[in-house]
């Protein structure tokens, strides 16, 4: 979606500032979606509940397919919206992966694992979104892409059935636990919950426009663009694999600041040029940047809450990144079109500034923790 989304979108919407909507209806089905359908996983089970998630990503396949024949903007859209509701299922994934863990302190390494599975997603969906087009000739241009995602998602739902997470108790008879408003106010909460809301805001910000800059404005082909995208998410992805031993060894909060500076130098990298280079750099290490953020924020968070306190903040947690993800993704197309790339990018040092400095402040407490341990 992130490579065909924008490509289609710039062919059939009002106007080319909309260009853009459709990837960021994504994010704003997901940030709306994360309350019900964690309430709906608590109620449930979380394996039961997941099964209604991959319905909105079939749904989300069929309104993409009719979008591309009818050339339909608002069925894009509503594609977009669909797709988001499925993220905020299958997001709800890592912290499945989490509870299944006895000591908090394999949380990194099973999140490597959780996250390392992006790497097939990284080859899968840019390659489908090229492939859909030499296998369905006769379809409209991309039709045929969302004939592939509806195939993938069969796939999925059967490896899905021999998942065994254990069966949700029945939460009613516990204590609610503190009140949220107490939890969200400790830096336990805000700090992982915020780097992680900067990382995804600004890596939807950026890469969001990015193959819309090369395509439509600066004249790359669908192949580079392709390419750029792909390195992109293996990017996202690929440092998983040691993401777990990197935390364990040099702490969480370290970890959070590297990922921060490298957020600086893509836009540093960025603001040299608009040459292939320059895009592949940028995007690589934005990647790069969003997993040390990311995977810290969400290996940090359950420690700002209890067992019978987790399915609130949760909910909460993943409102606030990705709330400031719907923004950032909403705010792209304009953003490109109006001040163009460098004004973007510059755009992103505020929010950098915040990440690094909350990120530090987590090191130090990483350092005080283990001084006094």
């Amino acid at each position: 979606m992130i490579l065909v989304g924008g490509l289609l979108a710039a062919r059939i919407a009002p106007t080319a500032k909309l260009a853009t909507l459709p990837l960021a209806i994504i994010i704003v089905g997901t940030a709306t979606s994360t309350i019900w359908v964690t309430l709906l996983l608590r109620r449930f089970g979380r394996k039961r509940g997941s099964h209604v998630g991959f319905l909105f990503s079939f749904l989300a396949a069929a309104l993409g397919y009719q979008a591309a024949v009818q050339e339909s903007f608002p069925l894009l859209v509503a594609t977009g919206y669909s797709m988001g509701v499925a993220v905020a299922f299958w997001q709800q994934f890592r912290f499945a992966a989490l509870e299944s863990l006895s000591d908090q302190k394999l949380n990194g390494p099973a999140l490597s694992v959780m996250m390392g599975g992006g790497l097939i997603a990284a080859f899968l969906g840019p390659e489908i979104g090229v492939r859909g087009q030499s296998l369905f000739p006769h379809l409209p241009e991309f039709a045929g892409c969302f004939i592939l995602l509806a195939g993938l998602i069969v796939v999925a739902v059967i490896i899905f059935q021999f998942s065994h997470q254990p069966p949700i108790s029945n939460h009613r008879s516990e204590q609610p636990g503190r009140p949220l408003r107490e939890i969200v106010r400790r830096p336990q909460f805000y700090i992982p919950s915020l780097c992680a809301a900067i990382g995804f805001g600004v890596m939807s910000f950026v890469m969001t426009a990015t193959p819309l800059t090369m395509h439509e404005v600066c004249g790359f082909g669908l192949n580079d663009t392709k390419k750029v995208i792909q390195s992109h998410i293996i990017a996202m992805f690929l440092p998983s694999l040691i993401g777990g031993e990197l935390m364990r060894r040099f702490g969480i909060g370290r970890i959070m600041v590297v990922g921060a500076i490298l957020y600086a130098t893509v836009v540093g990298i960025g603001l040299l040029g608009q040459e292939l280079m320059h895009f592949w750099g940028s995007l690589i290490l934005l990647g790069v940047g969003w997993n040390f953020l990311f995977m810290g924020g969400t290996a940090l968070l359950p420690l700002s809450y209890e067992p019978n306190e987790r399915f609130k903040v949760q909910a909460a947690n993943d409102f606030v990144v990705f709330g400031t993800q719907a923004i950032a993704s909403l705010s792209s197309g304009w953003f490109i079109f109006t001040f163009g790339w460098n004004g973007l990018l510059l755009t992103c040092l505020p929010l950098l500034t915040i990440a690094l400095v909350l990120a530090t402040g987590q090191a130090r407490r990483d350092a005080q923790a283990a001084t006094s341990g």
